[in-house]
């Protein structure tokens, strides 16, 4: 009888010694197949859209992978909140009550957009004839303050950068188109007071050197003739004996007609010292240079008056600059500049401003500055092209400034995008002064230590006229209804 009952007598003394508790030593799943008796719900799959760096950096995946690190990529599921902030797996972390338990309040939806920017609303979702979703508009991005609420995430992908509103020293750099022009001062035109007639030429080509006193060409002339017969007339009157006032006066009286008629006193002496009167005269240059004009042919007869030849001396040139008109007023004399000549790139010229011209020329609305340059080897020829760079006095005293970039400039509105905190702009109108070495100034409307927005202004300023026209819309539409 004891040996029969003996399997049931150790289970018992089992379960006085495990305290009544002798199913906590059974397997899991034994404990697991009660769940579904004791009225236990399972939680419905939750779907995940990407994988996150857990690091925050701006890496995702569409399947579970590691960093650099060996570190898990973190699930993003549908239904939790996106946040683009790089430290905010380390905030989540460090803060309870955060993360996947604990969701951010959803921000109130004020009405959903047209997704191309048509001014046209909806209190509900739809979407539009291509079948794209309206955007939402929460509560907070759409103020009347004037300024706009940009994404973390936009900011990031529109690459925005911003600068502070400082002090700078402004210092303009101005450029402009030129060309050699010939020194109209060393200008020499070779003409006959009297009518002749040419004979021989010496100098028979554009473009030959001449120095001073060398022969041009040889003429005839019909009143130098007479003049040097008269010279010749008062010379022997002085010989006969008469009175010594009346022989200087007849004497000088010739000598002068020679001069009015441009006979070099050269031939003046040669005729009084050989008492002859020579048929023609070998006629002199009167200046050295360069023959850029020949008008006259062996044999010609030519009138009283009439342009021969024209000399120019090319020991020195001009360089005559085109100015923009919104330049002239930083151009004036003694301006330094700089002149580089395309047929010589390597080989930059100094020089200055020495004169303004006073009138602008209308076809092309730019004014002229002449800068004097010296040209001793000859090298430098009329009408060459040259590119001109002005270098305007820097101003001693610094003025608020902001870079050239980030002006959005309309023509007759000048507006930055002033940065605010909590990711907000400000499209302020600003009036602007000088520019130069990339940046202007700031007459009225910043000031020192605002921050600016100098790259992607033009995103920015598209979103913003786009929430103005649909601030307009919005407000238009009840009116309209009552």
């Amino acid at each position: 009888m004891l040996r029969k009952f003996a399997p049931l007598v150790v289970l018992a003394l089992l379960a006085a010694a495990l305290g009544g508790n002798w199913y906590a030593g059974l397997p899991a799943p034994t404990r697991a197949s009660t769940a579904p008796a004791m009225g236990a719900q399972a939680s419905p799959p939750r779907t995940i859209l990407y994988y996150r760096d857990p690091g925050g950096a701006p890496s995702w995946s569409a399947t579970p992978r590691k960093d650099a690190q060996g570190r898990d990529f973190l699930p993003v599921f549908a239904d939790e909140e996106i946040s683009f902030d790089p430290n905010a797996a380390a905030k989540s972390a460090a803060k309870p009550g955060t993360g996947d338990a604990a969701r951010a309040p959803e921000r109130k939806i004020i009405y959903y957009r047209n997704p191309m920017g048509l001014p046209d609303t909806s209190p509900v979702p739809k979407k539009d004839s291509m079948g794209m979703d309206y955007i939402a508009v929460y509560d907070g991005e759409d103020r009347d303050d004037g300024t706009i609420a940009v994404s973390p995430a936009k900011i990031q992908r529109s690459g925005v950068r911003t600068a502070i509103v400082a002090a700078h020293r402004i210092g303009r750099t101005i450029r402009a188109v030129g060309a050699v022009a010939l020194d109209e001062r060393r200008l020499t035109v070779v003409t006959l007071r009297s009518e002749g007639y040419v004979e021989r030429l010496f100098v028979n080509a554009s473009g030959q050197a001449v120095r001073a006193g060398e022969p041009l060409f040889r003429v005839y002339s019909a009143d130098i003739q007479r003049a040097q017969v008269d010279l010749l007339s008062a010379m022997r009157a002085m010989q006969r004996g008469i009175s010594a006032l009346d022989a200087d006066r007849a004497l000088e009286g010739a000598m002068q007609r020679l001069r009015n008629l441009g006979v070099p006193e050269s031939r003046i002496r040669e005729v009084r010292e050989s008492a002859s009167n020579p048929r023609t005269i070998d006629w002199p240059a009167p200046a050295d240079g360069v023959v850029i004009s020949k008008r006259i042919i062996e044999g010609q007869r030519v009138a009283a008056g009439e342009e021969l030849y024209r000399i120019a001396d090319l020991s020195h040139v001009w360089v005559i600059a085109d100015i923009a008109e919104s330049d002239i007023g930083s151009i004036a004399v003694g301006t330094r500049a700089e002149i580089t000549f395309r047929a010589f790139p390597s080989a930059p010229v100094e020089g200055s401003v020495a004169f303004v011209y006073p009138e602008m020329r209308m076809e092309t609305r730019t004014a002229r500055a002449r800068i004097e340059l010296p040209n001793p080897d000859g090298r430098l020829r009329a009408e060459m092209y040259a590119d001109v760079v002005f270098g305007a006095d820097v101003d001693d005293a610094p003025v608020t400034a902001v870079p050239l970039d980030s002006v959005i400039d309309s023509g007759n509105r000048q507006v930055v995008l002033v940065a605010r905190e909590g990711g907000r702009f400000e499209p302020r109108p600003v009036r602007l002064g000088q520019r130069g070495e990339g940046y202007v100034e700031i007459l009225d409307g910043l000031r020192q230590g605002e921050e600016v927005v100098t790259r992607a202004t033009f995103l920015l300023d598209a979103e913003s006229n786009l929430r103005a026209a649909l601030r307009a819309f919005t407000q238009a539409a009840p009116e309209a209804a009552k």
